[in-house]
């Protein structure tokens, strides 16, 4: 059976209602993204990042998955699909992806702040005094900028392994998950899903651009490959 990886960034999601940060000058939700998805961030002020992922969560609650999140899961009908996701909600899995990689953390769970390994499945509010079983605070678990991507050799050894790799709603400018697409094997295909790709054309063979938002994207590359 042919192998897909797939790539999705911010993008992915926005259809479901979820907001980026992206083409907003940085800002995520109205907030500074260095504020609330950093370790400077958390130091600073903890409680406001902890009320800003109480109310993603909440706002993730809600949400459900677009049209592409169930085109991939389609794929799973003829190929072996392995998704890995720079988005930290859960709308892959909801939609019924089996194999999903969070390589930025995941908004449903929370980790305790000196235990990195030590991870809770998490739906409702957290607050300050919310402590793991040794006694230290709890952060949702993401993985913040300048923080290390604990999940990155696995993806990268995901990436080595596809038969077709496509890329959807990614700015390809967030390391090092942006270059995950080298890893991919010399002549393997690539498609590129984005209204908005920021991606050079001419430097990687074998790469097909498809400029669409995931859920028409999807329907294009369905059409597309073999």
């Amino acid at each position: 059976m042919k192998r897909i990886v797939v790539l999705t960034g911010a993008g992915m999601s926005e259809e479901s209602g979820l907001k980026t940060f992206r083409d907003a000058g940085g800002l995520w939700e109205g907030h500074d993204v260095m504020q609330v998805a950093s370790p400077q961030g958390w130091h600073a002020d903890p409680l406001m990042v902890l009320d800003f992922y109480n109310e993603r969560r909440k706002q993730l609650v809600k949400a459900e998955p677009n049209e592409g999140h169930r085109l991939l899961v389609e794929l799973e009908r003829q190929y072996e699909v392995k998704i890995i996701t720079q988005n930290v909600d859960d709308l892959h899995e909801r939609a019924g992806s089996t194999n999903v990689l969070h390589l930025h953390g995941e908004l449903l769970k929370v980790r305790s702040t000196q235990k990195m390994d030590l991870v809770y499945d998490w739906r409702k509010d957290l607050h300050l005094g919310d402590l793991c079983e040794f006694g230290s605070q709890l952060r949702p678990h993401i993985v913040w900028f300048g923080e290390a991507v604990p999940l990155l050799d696995l993806a990268i050894d995901i990436t080595a392994m596809a038969d077709y790799l496509i890329i959807i709603g990614t700015s390809m400018q967030v390391y090092p998950a942006a270059s995950l697409i080298n890893f991919a094997k010399p002549g393997v295909p690539i498609y590129f899903i984005d209204p908005h790709p920021a991606i050079d054309e001419t430097y990687y063979k074998n790469l097909t651009v498809i400029p669409e938002k995931a859920g028409a994207g999807m329907k294009k590359f369905l059409e597309l490959i073999p």
